[in-house]
């Protein structure tokens, strides 16, 4: 679906919401593919070094009797100096949390089978990366390591990792299986590395005959959440594993593990070491929460106005419920002569990242959003939270994910934030209540 089609499709949808004191409006596509592979090629974009991460590593070994390796610094790797140099070159200067432990495991002999949570920003795909640069055998001059991304974006942006560690190993080359690359059949593939979306990487495989499957010895399996909320895709990556000898190495990430995703990932991953990095805690406990009463969308306006002078000192963000709110409010603020960011659905993911630029470097004080846009981006100075509706799911019920989630970039690293909530009918007000009971906090 083209970023063009997704925009007019949630525009359908807004025009059949009515307002929360109506009807429970119509939520839009925030589950679906599309966001979702969005957001995590945005978080790939607008991050330009790893996250520097506190929380622990649970690692679940497939034989517990196996002692437990992790490492601290890429020299203990034995590498072949021509990716430690190119490592260095990215500017990685010590493994990050996730790469202590994944690394050694995925660089064993025999090689080990993984299957790792982590979200954007913890160095995993340059983890995999340097698993597959390694087993390569440049010699040999056919596809060894298969990588599959849910789009043509997303592969993009790990073929530009691959580049950038193998710079000074360029006996080793890179071939994409995406959209677009036309080839004939039969033609037999020479590049070592081959990185590419389900489908295509299945008629590589299948009926052009491109690829011996029975030749690959690394196989990387990236954003599996996103994979299997995409039509087709989870069918086509399960014929492929298939079609690998045995002895392969199966490497799967995905940042959320859902039922549905584990199931998925065992299907896919036989004998697996697990490695999981636990999400950073969100808490309520360093946030003030308040609440305004108003009338309608005009009354939340003048209110927004009336505390914007203390909304200026910091950081902040303006959750609306539709694009169309969000543009309205947009424009309204700006008619005040107030600088504001907006994020829209229609945008290209290039954009909204850098409209979160923009943001991030203060050059403007306040972002204003919808769910749809600012799922899963983080933004650490915000300390200043505006609900102008509240959070619902997509049956129009209330939704304690989203809110705390919204809430909680307020908070991070112990720093104090506050959290305004807007409230002009009295379903707003149950929906508000409803919250306040499920975090045990009292709004002021």
């Amino acid at each position: 679906m083209s970023t063009d089609s997704w925009a007019l499709s949630v525009d359908d949808q807004e025009s059949t919401a009515k307002s929360v004191s109506e009807n429970v409006p119509v939520s839009f596509l925030i589950y679906y593919l599309e966001d979702r592979a969005s957001q995590s090629l945005l978080n790939k974009l607008i991050r330009s070094n790893v996250v520097n991460n506190t929380n622990q590593v649970e690692v679940l070994q497939r034989d517990p009797n196996s002692p437990l390796y992790s490492v601290k610094t890429f020299e203990e790797l034995r590498l072949k100096p021509q990716l430690l140099k190119g490592v260095y070159e990215m500017g990685f200067n010590r493994p990050s949390k996730i790469q202590e432990n994944a690394l050694p495991m995925m660089l064993a002999e025999p090689p080990q089978n993984l299957i790792a949570q982590s979200q954007s920003g913890t160095g995993k795909t340059a983890a995999f990366v340097l698993a597959m640069l390694s087993h390569v055998d440049p010699s040999l001059k056919w596809p060894q390591c298969l990588c599959i991304s849910p789009t043509y974006e997303l592969a993009l942006q790990t073929g530009k990792v691959i580049e950038q560690m193998g710079k000074f190993y360029s006996e080793v080359k890179l071939a994409y299986a995406v959209r677009g690359h036309k080839m004939d059949r039969g033609v037999k593939i020479k590049e070592q590395i081959v990185i590419g979306t389900p489908g295509t990487v299945l008629d590589w495989c299948v009926k052009l005959k491109l690829i011996d499957p029975k030749k690959i010895k690394v196989f990387v399996l990236d954003e599996a959440d996103v994979m299997i909320a995409t039509q087709g895709h989870q069918d086509q990556s399960i014929r492929i594993q298939r079609m690998l000898p045995k002895g392969c190495q199966m490497l799967l990430f995905s940042a959320t593990f859902e039922d549905s995703v584990w199931k998925f990932a065992e299907r896919v991953v036989p004998d697996p070491n697990i490695i999981k990095l636990k999400r950073e805690e969100e808490t309520l406990d360093t946030i003030k929460q308040y609440y305004v009463l108003c009338n309608s969308k005009e009354d939340k306006f003048n209110a927004l106005c009336n505390i914007y002078g203390a909304i200026t000192i910091a950081q902040a963000m303006i959750f609306c419920h539709t694009r169309k709110t969000a543009n309205w409010l947009a424009g309204q603020l700006s008619k005040e002569g107030h600088q504001v960011a907006l994020l829209s659905g229609e945008m290209v993911v290039e954009q909204r990242a850098a409209v979160i630029e923009r943001f991030r470097d203060g050059k403007e004080k306040v972002l204003i959003t919808t769910n749809v846009c600012a799922r899963g981006i983080d933004v650490e100075q915000v300390s200043v939270v505006i609900n102008f509706d509240l959070p619902l799911d997509k049956d129009g019920n209330p939704d304690n994910e989203t809110y705390l989630h919204r809430i909680g970039r307020t908070g991070r690293f112990g720093k104090r934030g506050l959290a305004v909530n807007m409230v002009d009918s009295q379903r707003s007000m149950e929906i508000l209540k409803t919250y306040e009971k499920h975090f045990s906090k009292c709004f002021h």
